[in-house]
């Protein structure tokens, strides 16, 4: 069985058992301690996770060649597949994602590997903290490295908007409607403490991103998420959404949730916040 949203701990041993070809990914991470997440990754994973690092895996670096701006721009589906060739993980693999953060990171890979056109690839609802809570084991150290592979590309499964894309659809909430994940106070330009502008998109909706998560730390319910998006969106079509944040990491939550939810795939503008801002010639809407 092939899981494309949400996959269970139960789910996840069953697979396990039954000795599927799988690969866990443990995409713990700190913005503002960036390299705490390869720390606690060591002392404690899923057995056998690979470590999806943010700003070495899931970003592009210094003279590549980008396929998005913004303070963690995406690497081409080029070097993102190479990179899951170096790890082992091939085309017939179910992915299983997951940090400590409350999906806060998780979904950027979960996301990637959509984008190059794998279907099976889940987040473990509940993240490590669900996994301890089962009484499971943990491991610590690096996981064996396993043998490489060779990830062939596929048509991208979810689409990319670029800046460029949410500046022409600006004011045609028939074309476009943004959400915006980050906190109320950046959202309406209290605060920023990441950027050098504050404010957001005009005409942007705020959907705060842990707001998705239930106090049990895995996704609301179908129905309740359904709900809350339907009275977000009043009535705006839910195909011309447009998700952002302040690097495009955190808005993949409230992507997925939409999902989980039941609605059709939605848009990432990857470069977000720190992308739009960026150019002064862009209008930014304050309040």
């Amino acid at each position: 069985m092939t899981y494309s949203t949400l996959i269970t701990v139960a789910q996840l041993q069953t697979l396990q058992a039954q000795g599927q070809p799988l690969m866990v990914f443990d995409c713990s991470f700190a913005l503002t301690q960036p390299s705490l997440g390869r720390e606690q990754y060591l002392q404690a994973h899923l057995p056998g996770a690979v470590y999806a690092d943010l700003d070495q895996a899931l970003s592009a670096q210094p003279g590549d060649q980008a396929a998005s701006g913004g303070r963690h721009p995406l690497p081409s589906r080029e070097r993102f597949a190479a990179w899951l060739s170096s790890v082992g993980f091939a085309n017939g693999m179910q992915a299983v994602v997951y940090d400590r953060n409350g999906a806060n990171y998780c979904g950027r890979l979960w996301w990637m590997l959509k984008w190059a056109g794998h279907e099976a690839v889940a987040v473990l609802d509940g993240g490590l903290q669900h996994w301890q809570a089962a009484g499971l084991p943990l491991e610590a150290g690096n996981a064996a490295a396993p043998a490489p592979s060779q990830f062939a590309l596929g048509t991208p499964l979810r689409q990319l908007s670029t800046a460029s894309d949410v500046l022409q659809a600006l004011g045609q909430p028939a074309v476009q409607t943004v959400i915006d994940a980050r906190a109320p106070a950046r959202y309406r330009g209290d605060e920023e403490p990441m950027d050098p502008v504050a404010g957001h998109i005009p005409g942007a909706l705020n959907r705060l991103f842990s707001t998705n998560i239930a106090a049990d730390g895995r996704f609301k319910p179908k129905d309740l998420l359904r709900a809350e998006f339907d009275a977000l969106l009043q009535g705006r079509d839910p195909a011309t959404v447009v998700h952002q944040c302040g690097s495009g990491v955190s808005a993949l939550p409230n992507l997925i949730a939409m999902e989980v939810a039941g609605y059709a795939p939605t848009r990432l503008f990857a470069g977000s916040w720190s992308e739009w801002c960026s150019d002064a010639s862009r209008s930014v809407e304050r309040g």
